[in-house]
């Protein structure tokens, strides 16, 4: 049988048609706007997201044989505000993941209402990028839109809303709303209260491998009219950790993506005393710590950009014999920052540079800057006695060659490359099949499917250099923050 992961990222969806194996026989992306209406703010308009999805389902499915196709499962972009009236039309630009506009609303919660009243009910503190600080902003400065709100949802949802009419979401996106409680899988009456949230408003909470729906008969002409199952889905990186195969307890998978993700399961419900990390729910009834850093390739295409090249192996090659003694530092804060400081003010800086500092130079500190900002997030978790020596990683910087080289080398750690880079859209995909009884769970489905292509090892020679240059970055952050 044949399956379908839909991805919907921040700057485009990436479609795949996938069999029982995990093979891919299709894929397809399209690309849609984001609006920065003001520094700092970034919203989308969802039924741009509608309109790129049926279109690329369209073109991935021309020629197929329709009579396969089993199942589909979505992932997405975590935390967007996405708010219906009672007629199922958006309200408003759905407000993103790595917008900033929140940060009052994210100090009176964290400071007013407290850090261990929030984290005591919902496992987290307030982020900038959280759904709840938004739908308090929006009560703020949007008053009319407020009063018309019927349906609240998060990205991924609002796609599977469309395709079956289910009103659901899963544990692990729901995590990130700062509205549920994470330990006991339900909406939080008090967070519900702090907001002016009405439960009717929240969808139904599945895990990810429920079936949930199957698509609606009007779309009967891209699928054949088969009854195609659809499942909850999962919050991107949740999906992408399952699709690198990072599912047991202590397994690890980073992400490089627009924003930088370090993701560590865990059989058991755990908070992080200072909230750097979050307590998030996962699939099967697990758990997992996430850091998450705003942007990470986005780093590398921002400076792509600044020097008018899209020549990622040009620009990024030959940069073995400079690994390490580099003396250029790259702050990656360039949507201010999550995990662990938890500052929408903070911005990119590079800072050690000379009349004798060279493009490469450059070019390297944003990859060793980013990889720098992920170390944060790994040293708060072996701080609470987690001891992670090798993770899976994937996302479009794992495609730089030398970064994953570099990651090794600055977080000391075994880095494995999957054989399939799809993350989330494959992860996504294996849901379906689990939903449709392809496999008994996740677990067996991410050992049938997920296989390493290569296994990157730390160069011993180069750690301490590494180390040297970490204690050194983690003094620029201190000393600039009253400047930001």
């Amino acid at each position: 049988m044949l399956y379908i992961g839909i991805d919907l990222g921040t700057s485009s969806v990436k479609i795949i048609l996938v069999d029982e194996k995990g093979e891919k026989l299709a894929t397809v992306t399209r690309h849609y706007p984001v609006e920065y209406p003001k520094p700092g703010w970034s919203q989308q308009n969802p039924e741009d997201w509608y309109d790129a999805v049926i279109s690329g389902l369209e073109e991935l499915l021309d020629g197929q044989d329709k009579s396969k196709i089993a199942g589909l499962g979505v992932a997405g972009q975590m935390h967007g505000l996405v708010i219906l009236d009672n007629e199922d039309h958006v309200i408003r630009p759905a407000i993103l993941w790595n917008d900033g506009r929140t940060e009052d609303q994210v100090a009176y919660l964290n400071n007013q209402i407290g850090k261990d009243t929030l984290s005591g009910h919902v496992a987290n503190i307030a982020f900038a990028g959280f759904t709840a600080p938004k739908i308090l902003w929006l009560k703020e400065h949007e008053p009319e839109n407020f009063t018309k709100i019927h349906k609240i949802m998060l990205p991924k949802d609002y796609i599977v809303y469309r395709l079956t009419g289910s009103f659901v979401t899963d544990y692990s996106d729901a995590s990130g709303m700062l509205l549920l409680d994470v330990q006991n899988r339900c909406w939080s009456d008090k967070l519900c209260e702090i907001c002016y949230v009405k439960k009717e408003w929240l969808p139904q909470l599945c895990d990810s491998k429920d079936r949930v729906g199957v698509i609606k008969k009007e779309f009967d002409y891209l699928f054949g009219g088969n009854e195609i199952c659809v499942v909850a889905g999962a919050g991107d990186n949740a999906a992408a950790a399952i699709g690198t195969g990072c599912i047991n307890d202590g397994e690890c998978n980073i992400s490089l993506g627009t924003s930088g993700t370090i993701f560590i399961v865990s059989d058991n419900f755990d908070v992080d005393n200072n909230n750097a990390l979050h307590s998030f729910a996962y699939t099967e009834g697990r758990y997992h710590l996430m850091g998450c850093m705003l942007s990470a390739a986005s780093c590398a295409s921002w400076w792509l950009d600044i020097l008018n090249s899209i020549d990622y192996d040009g620009e990024f090659t030959d940069m073995n014999s400079m690994l390490g003694d580099n003396q250029v530092y790259f702050l990656p804060y360039l949507m201010g920052e999550r995990s662990p400081i938890n500052d929408v003010n903070a911005r990119a800086a590079f800072v050690g540079m000379n009349a004798a500092t060279t493009r490469r130079e450059m070019c390297l500190a944003v990859l060793e800057g980013v990889s720098f900002a992920l170390r944060d997030c790994l040293e708060v978790a072996r701080k609470l006695g987690i001891n992670v020596n090798v993770s899976t990683c994937c996302g479009g910087g794992s495609k730089i060659k030398i970064w994953p080289q570099i990651l090794s080398n600055v977080l000391g750690i075994d880095i494995n490359l999957p054989a399939t880079q799809e993350g989330p859209s494959l992860g996504a995909a294996m849901l379906a099949m689990v939903a449709c009884g392809e496999y008994e769970s996740v677990s067996e489905a991410c050992d049938a499917i997920v296989k390493i292509q290569e296994t990157i090892n730390p160069q011993m020679d180069i750690i301490e250099k590494y180390n040297k240059k970490y204690e050194k970055f983690s003094k620029l952050y201190p000393a600039l923050k009253d400047v930001f």
